[in-house]
């Protein structure tokens, strides 16, 4: 009996003698199946070929899988004194990374924006003693993994402490999630969006699609809807989805100014 993980979009499955037969995030319009079809690896084939590394990303600690691996996503950790809050997930939970992450103080919580980063949401949260995992009850049927920390949380919002605020946005997936930081960036506040709103390679601006390997735009009211969820946030800084995407300063205009710009162009 192995655990196995889907090659195309990290997405780990339960416990079985042999793979799945399909991956239904790939078979997802948002997704893909491999050119070369349907492929997986067994946890213990993932911890063979790759590793989970760790460094600063903008000065929060990330942790990503190398060499990069399906989606390619990094996972940040923010700390706070009674432990860490993960936001987004990897495929793979290693002893080593595990180790870092406690030497950080541990993690209380995991939230995720979207099912395509749940990842091994289910073994990091089973090393630190079954911590929550936040996602959306809007995208509960693509679970693939259920676990019993799983915590489903509906509506609007949901505030994980103080300083950090879970928004539900839409989007790209109904319960498309971001994450407001109100302490980050030396309290000027950081969004952390994922790829619900995604930060583009020029890092100066974001941008919006509901599926972006097949390229299909979200259409003018999605975007507004999440413009009104972000418009009445203070930030500074926007994270985006993988290593140094991320909009170092002015972020709330640029925001505001890549709204305005994706309307104009499906106009």
């Amino acid at each position: 009996m192995s655990l196995f993980s889907c090659f195309q979009c990290g997405a780990q499955f339960p416990e079985a003698a042999a793979p799945p037969r399909r991956c239904p995030i790939c078979e997802d319009v948002r997704q893909f199946v491999g050119w070369d079809g349907q492929k997986w690896l067994s946890r213990e084939e993932l911890a063979a070929t790759h590793r989970v590394a760790w460094r600063d990303d903008l000065g929060i600690d990330g942790i990503g899988i190398e060499p990069s691996f399906a989606i390619g996503q990094r996972a940040l950790l923010l700390r706070e004194s009674d432990g860490c809050v993960m936001w987004d997930c990897v495929p793979l939970a290693t002893e080593a990374a595990i180790a870092h992450v406690r030497s950080l103080g541990g993690l209380k919580a995991i939230a995720i924006s979207h099912p395509h980063y749940y990842g091994a949401l289910a073994d990091w949260s089973a090393a630190f003693g079954n911590a929550p995992v936040y996602l959306h009850e809007a995208d509960s049927a693509w679970i693939t993994r259920p676990h019993p920390a799983i915590v489903s949380w509906s509506g609007d919002s949901m505030s994980l402490s103080g300083d950090i605020l879970l928004l539900r946005a839409g989007g790209h997936f109904p319960g498309g999630t971001m994450l407001h930081w109100r302490a980050g960036v030396g309290g000027r506040g950081a969004l952390l969006s994922g790829d619900i709103a995604t930060v583009t390679m020029d890092r100066r601006f974001v941008s919006f699609m509901y599926s972006y390997p097949n390229y299909i735009p979200l259409n003018a009211g999605a975007v507004r809807d999440i413009a009104a969820v972000v418009a009445p946030l203070q930030f500074d800084r926007i994270y985006g989805a993988w290593w140094d995407r991320n909009i170092a300063n002015g972020a709330k205009s640029a925001f505001d100014a890549s709204v305005e710009r994706y309307l104009s162009a499906i106009a």
